[in-house]
């Protein structure tokens, strides 16, 4: 079984290690409960993210496999998401406050909500954790399950939890797990670089 997989991206200049090994699986351990002290330290790491003006315009929806809540968010994933993404420890959505209660617009919310994702992300990396964002869901789904008001923009899905036996998955899926790490070079990124 292959409980760590190196899958180091071959950057072009130097990064922190935690950025250069940091990928997106979709083969979690069906079995192992969520690291609850991993889980916390990347909560903690989303919480200090930077905001515009501190406003801190995330909210976030945390449900642990095996809840009535886990199942509501895998029934609002989209295609190939719902095959995979229930074996994880916990799924969490990440949501933009778009506008305060007052109805004051927020236009930085996105951005921020992202930044807090990337936090999480990055942190819950270090600490071992197996971490994957979707964008395939059903943002009105969430909202009907979980009562979202209008305000809050679900974002993204984030399956987190203990990486699984990438030999054992199914053929396709582990052909896409061990395919060579790729990105568009800095320079095709660039619109101005004066």
């Amino acid at each position: 079984m292959s409980l760590v997989l190196d899958r180091t991206a071959p950057t072009d200049a130097p990064i922190l290690d935690v950025l250069a090994e940091r990928w997106s699986t979709r083969v979690f351990d069906p079995e192992t409960p969520i690291d609850e002290a991993a889980l916390r330290s990347a909560l903690e790491a989303a919480r200090w993210a930077p905001s515009g003006m501190n406003h801190q315009p995330w909210r976030l929806l945390l449900a642990r496999r095996g809840t009535d809540a886990h199942q509501r968010i895998v029934s609002a994933l989209m295609g190939f998401n719902q095959a995979w993404a229930p074996a994880a420890g916990a799924l969490l959505v990440v949501l933009a406050e778009t506008e305060t209660a007052e109805g004051e617009a927020r236009p930085w919310a996105l951005y921020d909500a992202g930044q807090a994702a990337a936090h999480f992300t990055v942190q819950a990396h270090a600490e071992g954790l197996a971490v994957h964002q979707m964008g395939g869901f059903e943002a009105d789904a969430l909202r009907t399950a979980f009562d979202i008001e209008p305000r809050l923009v679900p974002v993204t899905v984030i399956a987190v939890g203990t990486l699984g036996d990438v030999d054992a998955a199914e053929e396709g899926l582990r052909q896409r797990e061990l395919a060579p790490r790729e990105r568009r070079t800095v320079a095709d990124s660039l619109l101005v670089n004066a």
